[in-house]
Formats: C-alpha cells, sequence, structure tokens
C-alpha cells in the first residue's frame, strides 16, 4: 500500500512544515520542496510500468510508435509543468507558477501539432470530393 506511505510522509512533512515555519520559513519551504521531489522520485518505478504497457499495447494495436511516444510527452510535460508551478506557489510566488503553466500549455500545444495535423489530413480523406 504505497499510498499510505506517501501520504503518511505528506502528513508528517505538513506537520514539521507548520511548525518550522515560524522560525525558518526558508527551511521550511526547503522541506516541502524535498518531500515533493522524493514522492516524485518513489513514483518514477510506477510511471516507466505505465508507459512499458502503454508501448506493449500500441505495438499489438499496430500503432505508430512516433504517436504514442508523443502522447507521453505532452503528458510528461503536463505533469512536470503542474509540479514545478505547484512548488512555485508554495513559496508564495503565483506570478512565475501562472507563467510554468502557461509555457507547459503552449508547448503541449506545439507537440500536439502532428498529431492534429494527421486527424486533420484522415478527416479530409474520408469526406467525398
Amino acid at each position: 500500500m504505497e499510498i499510505i506511505q506517501i501520504v503518511g510522509l505528506g502528513l508528517l512533512t505538513t506537520v514539521l512544515v507548520l511548525i518550522i515555519k515560524e522560525q525558518k520559513p526558508m527551511f521550511a519551504f526547503l522541506l516541502t520542496a524535498f518531500t515533493g521531489i522524493t514522492i516524485f522520485l518513489f513514483l518514477i518505478g510506477k510511471i516507466s510500468s505505465v508507459i512499458q504497457v502503454l508501448e506493449d499495447l500500441a505495438l499489438k494495436a499496430n500503432i505508430n510508435m512516433i504517436f504514442l511516444k508523443t502522447i507521453l510527452k505532452i503528458i510528461g510535460i503536463a505533469y512536470i509543468a503542474e509540479f514545478g508551478a505547484q512548488i512555485v506557489r508554495d513559496a508564495g510566488q503565483e506570478s512565475i507558477a501562472s507563467k510554468i503553466e502557461l509555457s507547459g500549455k503552449i508547448l503541449i500545444m506545439v507537440m500536439a501539432i502532428p498529431i492534429v495535423s494527421v486527424i486533420i489530413e484522415t478527416v479530409v480523406k474520408l469526406l467525398p470530393a
């Protein structure tokens, strides 16, 4: 039950941060950031398992791997941008967090262009001339 460990770590860190925040706000922020990174690293193995299953399914379905890799990169950008924005927001920098989120959305849009192009081309081919 990994979720119990993750929630336990989160609750413990929250209590420590609330205690430390009064005296050393910078140390409290570093503790928060470190805990977030630790949880993320704990989940890397799970993420790689999911990616492997998706790659196997794509091969069995005869789907072009370029599309799957692009979608996985898009998902990765979304998660990383959200994670970074949350850490920056925890530090009280809402403006910078918003810029990180905007950057993530723009990068996702850029990466989605090849997939959108293929979808549009397919739809156009299906339409009667």
